[in-house]
């Protein structure tokens, strides 16, 4: 009886080994997938200029890929060289940018292009090519057939100057310490403001620290008109990166806000306690009770942003770094946190910022 069992069990174990083969070889076979058309572009030929470097310079759109999958497809661009598309090394140079998941077209304003065009090295005021394509993800990575674009880059003018903001967030009106927007292009200035709880919103936009020649409110909130009486006035209480455009009469507020957030906060790891904006120290503050654990920075109540130290003795923190403060003593602390982010929309966010946090 026993040979008989033995029998019986090698023979199902053979048959499973048979039908686990035949299973993987199903599972391994990858059908074909493609772009169904070819992609699109605004325009082939694009002359980039720094008074047109926040105006659309290129638009590129292209057909959903459908996988064998049902599932949410992510798409990239890649800008590279004519020459370095070929070969054992082809693309390994390309400027890669994240576009989204099921998201099917891509602007691109005229100093993100031309900060593109530079870095792979076309030459400055020259005609030169580049080819774009779209990458499509989801179990695998496809490409589609690149379109060659002739673009003329700029070379960016090295500014300096600032402008002026006097406002009710000061608490009292006083020009003298009023914001200061630093150029970040020709014409362009852009700063950071919080207006705290009881502090109005209105302000005006002064070319020196002095009223010899200002800008108020023109047709509509957002617009400039030199020597208008009538205030300009920021969304309401909050922080916000402030853009002011004088070659369009034009300005901005996002809300822009770095907070503190782990399980030594009020908010744990889900919400973020938001901080202040001190624009005489260029310094963003909070005073809070923390209890034994956790601290870190992010931007906007949300991880895209986020910055955390490799210990807690260097006062410094690293954009993306999974490492946070670790507060021992429940208590009152000041806090503090200053990043050189002057332009981020356009060169992202430094590497490294700077923090303090201090018992009271």
């Amino acid at each position: 009886m026993k040979k008989y069992i033995n029998k019986i069990f090698i023979l199902g174990s053979l048959l499973f080994l048979g039908s686990s083969c035949e299973s993987d070889a199903e599972l391994t076979t990858l059908k074909s997938v493609s772009f169904p058309s070819e992609i699109s572009v605004s325009s082939n030929t694009i002359v980039l200029t720094e008074d047109t470097a926040e105006d659309q310079a290129l638009l590129v759109s292209w057909p959903s890929v459908s996988f064998p999958i049902e599932a949410p497809v992510t798409y990239a661009l890649q800008f590279d060289l004519v020459g370095d598309t070929s070969g054992s090394n082809a693309w390994l140079k390309a400027k890669r940018i994240e576009v989204g998941t099921d998201v099917l077209s891509k602007t691109l304003i005229g100093q993100d292009l031309n900060k593109i065009a530079v870095d792979l090295g076309l030459p400055i005021d020259t005609q030169g090519k580049l080819v774009v394509r779209v990458e499509a993800t989801m179990d695998r990575k496809i490409y589609s057939d690149p379109v060659t674009l002739t673009i003329t880059p700029y070379e960016k003018s090295v500014v300096f100057g600032e402008i002026y903001m006097p406002g009710a967030y000061q608490g009292e009106w006083n020009v003298d310490t009023a914001l200061a927007l630093t150029a970040i292009a020709k014409g362009v200035y852009q700063g950071y403001v919080t207006v705290q709880p009881g502090y109005g919103p209105v302000f005006k936009l002064n070319q020196g620290r002095n009223w010899e020649q200002y800008y108020g409110a023109g047709a509509t909130n957002s617009d400039l008109q030199n020597m208008s009486t009538k205030d300009f006035a920021l969304p309401g209480e909050g922080s916000y990166q402030v853009k002011v455009n004088l070659n369009t009469l034009k300005w901005t507020a996002t809300p822009y806000s770095w907070g503190i957030v782990g399980d030594g906060t009020s908010g744990g790891w889900d919400n973020s306690t938001p901080m202040n904006y001190d624009y005489q120290t260029k310094t963003w503050k909070i005073t809070a009770v923390l209890v034994p654990g956790n601290v870190k920075f992010r931007l906007n109540n949300n991880w895209t942003i986020n910055y955390g130290p490799k210990n807690t003795t260097d006062g410094i923190v690293y954009l993306d770094d999974p490492g946070a403060h670790y507060v021992g003593e429940g208590g009152t602390y000041e806090i503090t946190f200053k990043i050189n982010d002057v332009d981020p929309a356009t060169t992202g966010y430094p590497p490294t910022a700077t923090y303090t946090i201090t018992k009271k």
